[in-house]
């Protein structure tokens, strides 16, 4: 038997412990026969063999990326990209090309800008965007999403005049007039949002597969997929159909949608391990950055708002049990301590009873957490789902020492602290929230700033996008390492990450990335 395609003279970190390092991979239908020296897998080249000499490039498992918003990261990359304007009159530019090219009646949706970055160093207002869109309506996202410039077609389509008041945001308004400006904050960004016309399947089928091309680019060879709409099941099911996965998908929908996945005819497995139907969500709380997630105490800079839970401890137990009973893994978004421990009155109290089996139960963010927490996260072998530059905007955008206080905020995100007790942890990227990349994620992990002891080392963070990551979706058994007989599933990278300085983890290239033995970006 021959090799479909070898791999040789690399530094390939396997992250195998009982072989932990290689220089030679054998590559046979999608699965890995050999690893090991080059003299170890010449017996496998043959006359057909794709032979790649990696010139002591790093090699290692594919990255896996536990928790990312595939259908909202395609329609992200649809919109309009402000990132690199440095000025309004850049802005108003690049927004006079789309609304050119933008037919009739449709909306211009745009996302990046930053007025700090401007040179006028001032917000935009409606008035500078009418100019070049007054038929069109206009909705743009600033870099950190909680604000967004609309122009007047957009306001006129949303009703939103200066006796419109909201709660949980604000509509900036002119001093004079009262008027609004077009800049709207927090909640107030969904007034206009909610008449932004939804994407058609067809639609949305196209930006996935554009989000597909910009992840596999990334070195991510699995995602979970963590679905918010409906309208996201049947395009997964065209994509499988179409053959058009070009990576592994496990599938995580929001429990209102379990009855519509156990009627639908999507694969709970398929054949080729390229799909799954994985896990159901449960939303127990909501986010520190929106004072809704649920604390035991107020939060220190608003001492009326403790957040909320949003199900009872009752409704939360019936819904993990139905779960658990439909053969799916129970995933409970928790970020707050209150949050967590009702996550944990869950899975301690009804659903080894209900199930007579242990589950890998996760929970998605764990953000706020104390030493009992912790120790019940260990006992219970709770997954914990985190997205580490999630933990760096938390602090730098988000404030969250003054949300939390001197205390609580000790605890937000202790990653070391939970894999030095055992406790399982896996990475993603939230994106489109945040960045997509892992190296930016495995760096955030290795350089955190504050609160620097919850730094963890290079293995420990690329074990959060492989194996551990793996082990969080039923799979370290087929893939997650680089060892015989697993799924080949690669990522070679342009730098050693253990070899360059941590800061600079970000900066190293993905070059290429293998699934199944097949290269999907070069």
């Amino acid at each position: 038997m021959r090799a479909d395609l070898v791999l040789t003279n690399g530094k390939i970190f396997t992250m195998n412990p009982s072989q932990p390092h290689a220089e030679a991979v054998a590559i046979k239908d999608g699965k890995i026969v050999q690893v090991g020296t080059n003299d170890d897998v010449n017996r496998w080249i043959g006359k057909d063999a794709k032979i790649i000499d990696l010139k002591g490039k790093t090699v290692v498992p594919g990255f896996i990326d536990t928790h990312i918003h595939v259908a909202d990261f395609g329609t992200v990359l649809a919109w309009l990209d402000l990132s690199n304007v440095r000025s309004i009159q850049e802005l108003q530019a690049a927004l006079k090309a789309r609304v050119q090219r933008t037919p009739r009646g449709k909306w211009v949706i745009g996302r990046g800008w930053d007025q700090n970055r401007f040179a006028e160093m001032r917000l935009p207002t409606r008035h500078d965007l009418d100019a070049f869109s007054a038929d069109t309506p206009v909705i743009l996202y600033h870099e950190c999403g909680q604000i967004c410039i609309v122009n007047s077609k957009a306001l006129e389509l949303a009703g939103l005049t200066k006796q419109t008041v909201v709660t949980g945001g604000d509509i900036d308004k002119n001093a004079e007039t009262g008027d609004p400006t077009g800049v709207l904050r927090d909640a107030a960004t969904s007034l206009v949002w909610k008449f932004v016309p939804m994407m058609t399947e067809d639609e949305l089928v196209e930006a996935v597969s554009l989000a597909f091309e910009k992840i596999v680019k990334a070195g991510v060879t699995s995602v979970c997929w963590i679905v918010l709409s409906s309208m996201e099941l049947p395009v997964i099911k065209k994509l499988h159909v179409q053959n058009r996965l070009p990576l592994r998908v496990y599938v995580v929908v929001p429990v209102d949608l379990l009855d519509s996945v156990l009627a639908s005819t999507l694969p709970k497995q398929s054949a080729d391990n390229a799909l799954r139907i994985g896990g159901v969500m449960i939303f127990a709380d909501g986010y520190l950055a929106a004072r809704t997630a649920a604390l035991f105490q107020s939060y220190k800079d608003c001492p009326d708002s403790s957040g909320k839970l949003l199900y009872t401890q009752e409704e939360m137990n019936a819904l993990a049990v139905k779960i658990c009973k439909a053969n799916l893994q129970l995933v409970i978004h928790a970020v707050g301590d209150k949050a967590v421990d009702a996550a944990l009155n869950t899975v301690e109290g009804t659903l080894k009873e209900a199930c007579g089996k242990e589950l890998r139960n996760r929970i998605e963010q764990a953000a706020v957490l104390n030493e009992e927490l912790l120790q019940r996260m260990k006992n219970h072998k709770v997954i914990v789902s985190v997205q580490p530059c999630v933990v760096d905007s938390e602090f730098r955008v988000w404030s969250a020492a003054e949300r939390l206080g001197p205390e609580r905020v000790q605890w937000l995100y202790p990653i070391r602290k939970l894999i030095s007790e055992g406790v399982k942890v896996s990475g993603g990227s939230d994106c489109p929230m945040e960045p997509l990349s892992p190296l930016l994620g495995i760096k955030a992990a290795v350089t955190r700033e504050f609160f620097s002891e919850e730094c963890v080392t290079v293995e420990d963070a690329l074990r959060l996008y492989t194996i551990d990551a793996a082990y969080a979706i039923f799979e370290e058994n087929i893939k997650g390492s680089i060892e015989k007989g697993k799924l080949a599933d690669l990522t070679i990278l342009s730098r050693d990450p253990w070899m360059v300085e941590p800061k600079e983890i970000g900066d190293i290239k993905v070059e290429m990335t293998i699934v199944g033995g097949r290269v999907v970006h070069t």
